[in-house]
């Protein structure tokens, strides 16, 4: 949902952009039979309990998406005429009540089905992203997971105080697969015949839960797109608290106009460390720019002349560096080099007139809830090294239910699954090393580069914000060419954005090959070839 990235920037909607049908996809011709949208009969997956089923046919037209905080409504147009089926799902004595809805196009179905994923702490979609997939010829599918909405942790604890661990199981992988199971009964019963293929989309949260399905549900899906994956969980959530905790205990906050001045400083100093000055970095680990540089700059802000200070660059240095102990081990990556500082380090002015940090929710909620199972505990009152036990204790605690980081992918790679994302190099809430981290992790797991690239390919892109790729972005019509016809992508086809604010046309390359310019118009992806990295 890329409103989301607006207010608070967990997740995009995906394209429906697909690969032409291919001959078994269009088998039987759907389009040209009208079916009844009529509650159909399923078969409860192992350990739940069916405890409704409706069906409600959605005509033709707009389809109104509810305000979900912090969200307003929105209206899709052209929304093709559809079934929308809901399935209430309970695992006995733990009382979740979780939702399934699959959303049946009433002609033009391609033969597939598309299951989309949530953003923050929704698992699911409201509406926005199963209308593309509908629009797009798809049957779609998506589930609450018995939980609740984007920054709203209340289902976190049960009423003694203690983690939910039946909802934490639910939100973390259980129920995206109790949803693909009842999603291809329910398709198979109301057009007479099994899905074509099936795949799942999602970003953020949703990549998380498709790295999920990879892992622990390997034959659900054949295609999993899974962007700036949420992976790691137990991890990078609390270390993108460390922003906050970096003000607080230096006692210094910088303002949004001070933070673009530094962004905009390391940018023009790195731009040309890919061989080409087009306001984009490639690869922000390799940018060395020191934030002192900037010390004495006058900044203009709304009006106000303000000078940065040495207070204000050592909080840069270290939020760029990352979280480390009271000893500097490192705990985890810092915020790209490239990517909107006040994204995590946010502020606002206090009732004394002083700023004050204004933490992002998902992180905050993190360890106030399920950490210190405090949910009003205040989270600027953590140190430095209170900071590194609650690093450990996330590990300790969650790594097994929601880390989501299991390199072995030997059975989805049995499977014939196709598991391919991409991860913006500026992405301002999920550090990207986190994942490169993890395609490392599987290639030394699965036998090396080339034998992963044979399941599982990963595209970074330059300069792009957390689910940021516009709907240029061809991450899902690669992915159908790849399953159904074994065509795989060596590039993505994409639309970046500069520091300046112009669009750019490239290739994304596969990891770990990376774009070199070839000269030409920098604005053209033909002017740039893929070629090995150094050092890989």
């Amino acid at each position: 949902m890329k409103r989301l990235l607006t207010v608070f920037a967990a997740g995009v909607p995906l394209a429906a952009a697909i690969y032409a049908p291919s001959a078994s996809a269009a088998a039987g011709d759907p389009a040209a039979t009208a079916y009844s949208c009529v509650s159909p009969a399923v078969k409860a997956p192992a350990g739940t309990r069916v405890e409704s089923v409706t069906a409600v046919a959605r005509a033709a037209g707009t389809f109104e998406v509810p305000a979900v905080f912090p969200l307003p409504a929105v209206h899709i147009p052209d929304v093709p005429a559809f079934c929308d089926v809901t399935i209430t799902l309970t695992h006995p004595g733990q009382g979740d009540h979780a939702h399934v809805r699959v959303w049946l196009p009433q002609q033009s179905w391609n033969g597939r089905l598309q299951s989309v994923g949530g953003s923050a702490y929704a698992a699911g979609d409201y509406g926005t992203d199963l209308a593309a997939a509908v629009k797009g010829g798809y049957a779609a599918a998506t589930t609450d997971a018995g939980v609740s909405t984007y920054i709203d942790a209340s289902w976190a604890l049960d009423a003694d105080g203690k983690v939910d661990t039946g909802l934490l199981q639910n939100f973390a992988s259980r129920s995206q697969h109790e949803a693909a199971v009842l999603a291809k009964q329910v398709i198979a019963g109301h057009y007479g015949r099994a899905v074509s293929y099936s795949y799942f989309t999602g970003c953020s949260t949703g990549g998380r839960q498709g790295y999920a399905e990879a892992q622990s549900y390997p034959e659900d899906y054949d295609g999993i797109l899974a962007n700036a994956p949420a992976v790691n969980w137990d991890e990078f959530e609390v270390a993108t608290l460390w922003p906050q905790v970096v003000m607080n205990e230096q006692k210094t906050y910088p303002t949004g106009c001070e933070f673009k001045a530094f962004t905009d400083a390391a940018v023009q100093a790195c731009d040309a460390d890919d061989g080409v000055r087009d306001g984009l970095v490639a690869d922000p680990d390799r940018c060395g720019y020191d934030p002192r540089r900037l010390i004495g700059t006058v900044v203009d802000c709304e009006g106000r002349q303000l000078t940065i200070t040495a207070d204000d660059a050592e909080v840069v240095r270290r939020i760029w560096d990352g979280p480390r102990t009271a000893s500097g081990r490192k705990l985890w990556s810092g915020v790209p080099v490239g990517a909107d500082l006040s994204g995590l380090a946010g502020t606002t002015t206090g009732t004394d007139g002083k700023p004050v940090g204004t933490p992002f929710p998902v992180p905050a909620e993190w360890v106030s809830t399920w950490l210190k199972k405090q949910p009003a505990f205040d989270v600027s009152t953590i140190t430095y090294s209170q900071f590194a036990q609650l690093f450990k204790q996330s590990q300790n605690e969650y790594d097994k239910i929601i880390g989501t980081d299991d390199p072995d992918l030997s059975a989805f790679r049995k499977a014939g699954g196709k598991l391919l994302t991409y991860h913006g190099t500026a992405d301002q809430y999920i550090p990207t090393d986190g994942t490169v981290k993890y395609r490392q992790q599987v290639e030394q797991r699965m036998g090396g580069a080339k034998k992963t690239d044979d399941f599982y390919r990963l595209f970074l892109a330059p300069g792009t914000a957390h689910c940021g790729l516009n709907g240029q972005n061809s991450g899902l019509a690669a992915l159908t060419a790849w399953v159904e016809h074994g065509k795989a992508p060596k590039t993505l086809a994409a639309t970046l954005t500069t520091a300046s604010g112009a669009t750019v046309s490239r290739n994304l390359c596969a990891y770990p090959s990376v774009s070199r310019y070839q000269g030409g118009d920098i604005a053209d992806a033909a002017s740039f070839r893929c070629s090995p990295a150094s050092g890989h």
